[in-house]
């Protein structure tokens, strides 16, 4: 395998784009198991102290996470995130007007290795998304196991971020005075597994949790569809029947969150790594659904607005896919 080495005089902009991009990448792949060694190891050190006070003040602040979290508008505006939107780049693309008295679920697809375009666009105001929806609030989801990390739960609650479960969903959704939107990757850990470049396959068809989460609090549905997102890496072959694809799946409901065996370019050679390529990300933000509340909606109801759902997605990925260079005659494909 020839090796392609980075060139020796590259612009500073661009190294602290890489830069960005790497303390992104470990902060959400490694971070949470190094606060939660640092946190055990400096119990058996002269710092003792310091995870003994950490300690109680986790157990004061233990419901935070379900409450609304804890965002900082100095994080979310950090320059670092500028120079990570510029690596790749990422835009934030508006299509309708949204009621800032109102919440909203936004819907964002496809999960991808590693949602950079979820990311960017609604943990930071690297993209403006403070501009394009003024007034309003968003409250990205992850894996309620990772707010149990000591120092991470705190550094991703800065960033906006509140547990994917329908409790601390419910939470947000049930505010009346509204200006609040939950974005929730609804493949999930198991469309990361499907995440090849030019591969348009939605884990969709069974989740239809977030839909009656809508119908019981009233709240529209707002599709969301990042072009480019799936092209980040590429990741080796797994089709469904393999024995690679049959161990990815047995893991996945063992640990709850899937292992892609992907890969990309590095810090200083483009051949091989964990650093994603730098390919355009185009985040589009639909149309919101209506929704008509009813405290507890029957299958038939659900069905229905899923049916809506899976629709008002399609139609905004095909009115727009041309402009992001997909080819004509590729459509969503939901499993």
């Amino acid at each position: 395998m020839k090796i392609e080495f980075a060139p020796l005089h590259i612009p500073w902009e661009r190294r602290l784009q890489t830069a960005s991009v790497r303390q992104w990448f470990f902060c959400f792949f490694c971070m949470a198991q190094c606060s939660i060694a640092l946190f055990i190891l400096l119990l058996f050190t002269r710092f003792w102290l310091i995870s003994a006070l950490y300690a109680v003040w986790w157990a004061f602040d233990w419901d935070t996470p379900r409450k609304d979290g804890r965002s900082s508008h100095r994080v979310r505006n950090s320059v670092i995130w500028r120079y990570a939107k510029d690596y790749f780049p990422i835009s934030l693309v508006k299509t309708a007007d949204l009621d800032p008295s109102k919440n909203y679920v936004f819907g964002c697809h496809p999960h991808g290795i590693l949602p950079a375009g979820g990311f960017i666009n609604f943990c930071t105001e690297a993209t403006g998304f403070s501009k394009h929806f003024p007034g309003l609030k968003p409250h990205p989801t992850m894996l309620s196991m990772l707010f149990r990390a000591p120092f991470f739960r705190d550094y991703v609650m800065s960033l906006g971020l509140i547990p994917s479960d329908k409790e601390s969903v419910s939470y947000v959704l049930r505010k009346k005075e509204g200006g609040n939107i939950v974005i929730l990757s609804v493949g999930g850990a198991k469309e990361a597994l499907h995440a090849h470049p030019g591969a348009y396959t939605l884990v969709l068809d069974n989740r239809k949790g977030f839909v009656r989460l809508a119908i019981e609090n009233g709240t529209p549905l707002v599709p969301v569809f990042s072009f480019g997102e799936n092209e980040l890496y590429d990741q080796i072959k797994n089709p469904t029947g393999s024995w690679v694809r049959w161990i990815q799946d047995r893991l996945q409901k063992i640990m709850g969150f899937s292992l892609p065996l992907f890969y990309a370019r590095g810090i200083f050679q483009y051949t091989f790594g964990f650093l994603p390529y730098r390919k355009p990300i185009f985040t589009v933000v639909g149309k919101p659904i209506q929704v008509e509340k009813k405290h507890n909606p029957s299958q038939d109801e659900v069905d229905d607005l899923h049916k809506r759902y899976l629709e008002g997605l399609s139609k905004l990925f095909e009115e727009h896919k041309l402009k992001y260079n997909v080819p004509e005659d590729t459509h969503l494909s939901f499993i």
